[in-house]
Parts: structure tokens; C-alpha cells; sequence
């Protein structure tokens, strides 16, 4: 009941809201959600840590870009295209690094983002180096240009909604346990006869392919793209989103995104102090409730902790 009525909200909230800066933050929120919850997959329901998923990212906006501008390829193609592209390279980067794991795992993914990162300023011939990519045509949809803000938002609305159901299905599954199992005890696993290395490729292609999704329509959406909108830092900013909403946790995910992309632009007018203040929040969470926002909770460890606290009760009465 709860998630319709956040998703009823979320259907009316351009018609409520008439101010393009608000609709545009709220695009942007959209984005880093899509972000958010293919990280989330990976890290938070596989227990593989990434540091560089913003290579995905900036994969499957400059797929998007060059098929858009260069091809006149339709909208719904750059799309599906970009998902594909990225999900390969997740391929190609999983089959060697995720034999490693861990924080080994970390080192090599923040190593393929700078490379990626590299390519875009190098290679000009492709991204146009430095400079990017400008007048990336807008999305047109049955021959109906996507040009309003509004019309922006419902597509990036409907995108959100489809990653969670996909991601949601996932978790659901056959898949979704053996990521699971996999994420709690690796051995266990492996023991009870899970092929662990199977299950962690095809998170990495999945939620890189969202990666890619996000990417994508970022790019049709700001029409320019340069390397500098995926610098490694954006890769460090989702994994804090994902920390800070709840690891293991889609709708902590959402509420991280949103959270972490309306506070900076809320702090706006207090200039120097904004981001002293935006780090003191993000500290003082994590010391609080270093669980995320909407983090799971040991349920058993606090029944053990209530027992404890009658049984005391009950020693000194």
C-alpha cells in the first residue's frame, strides 16, 4: 500500500509542481536511483564491492551519444543499445576480477574507471576527447519529441519503476537466493553446490546494464556529455548514496538517491558552509545508524538484547 501511494505521489508531483528547476532535481534524483539500485545489486544483494560503476555509466551515455548523433539511431534502440554494451563490458571486466573479490575487487573496478575516463579524453576521433559530445538530438518517442520537462520526468519515472521491478524479480528468483546465499557465507555456498562464480557474473552484467541504462538517458536528457560528468568521485557519491539509504535495501536505495541529490541544492544558499555541513550530515548518520536510512535490522540480535535487558529486570527485582 505504502509503494502506491509513493508511486501516486511521484505520477502527480510535476502536475503539483510547476517550477522546471524542481522538475529537473527531480529528474536528476531519478537518475541517481537508477544508479543506485545497480550498485545496490552488486554490493548490497551479492556482497561484491565496486568502486568504479560510473565507467558504466559514462559507457552507456557515450554508446547513447554516438548512435543518437552520429547514426540517427531511434531513442528506444540507444537504450537497449547501451544496456547491451555495458553489460558486455561488465562481462569482459567480471570474467578476470571477480576470480579476485573483495577489496582486490574494489582496487580493479576503480582502476577500469580511470581507464574508461582516459578513453573518453583521448580517444577524439570517438568522444571528441575534452570537448564531448554536444547536440545529442532528444529522444523522440512514435515520432513525438520528448522535449518538456514533464515529459522528461514520467520517462525517467517509468524507468525507475521498471529497474525495481527487474531488480525485484531478480531478488525473487532462483538468482536472487544463490546472491543471497552467496553474500552471507561464500563457502556455504559453494558447499551446498551454488556455482558462486556464475551468480556473481550475471549480477555484474545486470547491474552494470542498468548502469548503462541510467547513462543513457542522462545523456538524451542533457543533450552534452563530457568526461568530466563521470569522474571516479561520482562513482564514490553512489556508494555513499547506496551507505547511506541502506545496503541490502531497494527502497534504502531510492531514499538515499533522493536524499544525497536534493540536500547539497538545499544547502545552495549557504555558499562556503554547504558541503562542510553535507559532510558533517553524512559522519554524524553513519555514526548514528551505520545500518543506511532504511537498513535491515538484526532482529535476532536486538530479541537477544531485550531478553537480556527482562532477565536483568528480573534478577534485580
Amino acid at each position: 500500500m505504502t509503494q502506491l501511494v509513493l508511486l501516486a505521489a511521484a505520477a502527480v508531483f510535476p502536475l503539483l509542481v510547476s517550477n522546471p528547476y524542481a522538475i529537473r532535481l527531480a529528474i536528476l534524483s531519478g537518475i541517481f536511483i537508477i544508479l543506485s539500485l545497480s550498485l545496490n545489486l552488486l554490493t548490497g544483494f551479492s556482497g561484491q564491492i565496486s568502486l568504479g560503476h560510473i565507467a558504466f555509466y559514462g559507457i552507456g551515455a557515450y554508446t547513447a551519444a554516438i548512435l543518437s548523433k552520429n547514426f540517427g539511431v531511434n531513442f528506444l534502440i540507444c537504450m537497449l543499445a547501451a544496456v547491451v554494451v555495458t553489460a558486455l563490458f561488465g562481462l569482459l571486466l567480471g570474467l578476470p576480477a571477480l576470480k579476485l573479490g573483495g577489496y582486490y575487487l574494489a582496487i580493479v573496478t576503480l582502476g577500469f574507471s580511470e581507464i574508461v575516463r582516459l578513453v573518453e579524453i583521448n580517444w577524439m576521433d570517438l568522444t571528441n576527447g575534452p570537448l564531448g559530445i554536444n547536440g545529442i538530438p532528444k529522444p523522440a518517442l512514435f515520432g513525438v519529441k520528448l522535449s518538456s520537462p514533464r515529459a522528461y520526468y514520467y520517462m525517467c519515472l517509468l524507468l525507475v519503476a521498471l529497474t525495481i521491478l527487474v531488480i525485484r524479480n531478480i531478488l525473487e528468483s532462483r538468482v536472487g537466493y544463490a546472491l543471497g546465499a552467496i553474500r552471507g557465507d561464500e563457502n556455504a555456498a559453494k558447499f551446498m553446490g551454488v556455482n558462486i562464480f556464475r551468480y556473481k557474473i550475471m549480477a555484474f552484467m545486470v547491474s552494470a546494464g542498468i548502469a548503462g541504462l541510467a547513462g543513457a538517458f542522462f545523456a538524451q536528457y542533457v543533450t552534452f556529455i563530457d568526461p568530466t560528468s563521470f569522474a571516479s568521485d561520482q562513482s564514490t557519491l553512489v556508494l555513499i548514496m547506496v551507505i547511506f539509504g541502506g545496503i541490502g535495501s531497494l527502497p534504502g536505495s531510492v531514499t538515499g538517491a533522493v536524499v544525497l541529490t536534493l540536500v547539497p541544492e538545499l544547502l545552495r544558499g549557504l555558499m562556503e558552509y554547504r558541503m562542510l555541513i553535507y559532510g558533517g550530515v553524512l559522519v554524524f548518520m553513519m555514526l548514528v545508524r551505520p545500518e543506511g536510512l532504511l537498513g535491515k535490522m538484526n532482529f535476532k540480535h536486538i530479541r537477544q538484547q531485550c531478553s537480556a535487558a527482562a532477565d536483568d529486570g528480573k534478577g534485580g527485582s
